[in-house]
């Protein structure tokens, strides 16, 4: 662990360089120590693939002694993924057509048929290693090499909210409308980022998401469901042993 003033109000906590599963457990373990604490001079705890940053009131407290108080250094953060589960957020998702414009153009460049794209891609159970570029982005880990695409030459300017995309080894979604390059193969109805819920968003770095092919039908009910604020979002959680 390499912990590292990078302002008056701001420090880095770094791990090892390399991004796989056990270091962003670590991460997520270190996370959750300082976040535990309810030290009264931490204003955020922000995580990445392999690094946290966090912002403190430097007008009380001074940055050695937070991080003496803190004692990160002598604590074990080792991965612990073997021995506890983790929340699972499965999306439903419509694959191609008009809910997934660039599904042909994934199946072209793996040499797959739409459908086998379409499985590899619901198949798996995707760490999530970071939040960010739009509130709720998710960037995934854990693609199927199989699928992996280039970003898009020229980006959209405008993607819809929901959609789900492949940009080279990640996998992704839009919680917002926004401009984006990542080749759309598909498109979820679940508002993954809404402002007037609790929690604004569904899930957090360190949690999975899975992603379920479904028939328009299932997006259109489930649009209705959350437009008219029936919608129950646990059934969404479940647990990766």
């Amino acid at each position: 662990m390499n912990i590292r003033q990078i302002s008056e109000t701001h420090f880095m906590i770094y791990e090892q360089n390399e991004i796989n599963p056990e270091v962003r457990d670590k991460i997520s373990n270190i996370v959750s120590h300082i976040e535990s604490y309810k030290h009264p001079a931490i204003l955020s705890v922000t995580s990445s693939y392999r690094s946290i940053m966090v912002a403190f009131d430097a007008t009380t407290y001074t940055y050695e002694t937070l991080i003496k108080e803190l004692n990160l250094q002598n604590i074990n953060f080792e991965s612990d993924s073997g021995k506890k589960s983790k929340k699972v957020i499965t999306l439903p998702v419509v694959y191609g057509e008009q809910y997934g414009p660039d599904l042909n153009i994934v199946a072209e460049h793996s040499q797959l048929t739409k459908e086998e794209v379409i499985k590899l891609h619901s198949d798996e159970n995707y760490l999530i290693y970071a939040i960010g570029f739009l509130p709720g982005f998710p960037f995934l880990g854990g693609l199927n090499k199989q699928l992996y695409t280039p970003r898009k030459e020229t980006p959209r300017s405008k993607i819809k909210s929901g959609s789900v995309g492949i940009a080279n080894n990640q996998t992704g979604l839009y919680p917002k409308e926004s401009p984006g390059g990542w080749q759309i193969i598909g498109r979820t109805p679940i508002d993954v980022f809404n402002l007037e819920r609790n929690p604004m968003i569904l899930y957090e770095a360190g949690d999975y998401i899975s992603f379920k092919a479904i028939e328009e039908q299932e997006f259109q009910e489930i649009e209705r469901e959350i437009e008219s604020g029936k919608f129950d979002y646990s059934r969404l959680v479940g647990e990766l042993n």
